[in-house]
């Protein structure tokens, strides 16, 4: 399990002070992908146009490119403004597999300032049903924590 409250100590010592979303992402996806062996693929999709996601900042193997809000489990939490938790991402209605490896899924949305919807977080894990409400939960805290004021 992991130690929420260490990551979120982590994280907000080394984003302190900074506003660009694009160096916030990648220093949040770097703390978590090296924090959490269930990841094996970490990153974030960025609202870029309407309906839209575009890959961010990321670690592991290389993503998709973009995603529109209408497919896959990025775009549904994009769509839902909802995290979306997938123990089996072969069972997921419209599943886009970017990795043949990914077993299941953890996505949350990342909200700015007033509610915008700045993207969203993306964890694949090579593991079935590898996260849980509890790291939905945590991980949301944390992205409200750093991306909340922008």
């Amino acid at each position: 399990m992991q130690d929420y409250d260490a990551l979120a100590a982590r994280i907000a010592a080394l984003t302190e002070g900074e506003r660009d979303e694009v160096a916030l992402m990648a220093t949040v996806v770097c703390e978590i992908h090296t924090s959490d062996p269930r990841s094996d693929w970490t990153g974030f999709y960025r609202v870029t146009a309407p309906e839209l996601l575009k890959i961010g900042p990321y670690q592991g193997g290389h993503g998709c490119l973009t995603i529109p809000f209408t497919r896959g489990v990025c775009g549904a939490a994009a769509r839902t403004r909802e995290t979306q938790i997938v123990p089996d991402v072969d069972a997921f209605p419209g599943h886009i597999a970017c990795s043949s490896t990914t077993r299941s899924e953890l996505v949350v949305p990342v909200f700015g300032a007033g509610g915008r919807l700045i993207g969203v977080l993306d964890l694949d894990s090579n593991q079935p049903a590898a996260f849980n409400e509890r790291d939905a939960a945590e991980l949301a805290a944390i992205l409200a924590g750093v991306f909340g004021d922008l």
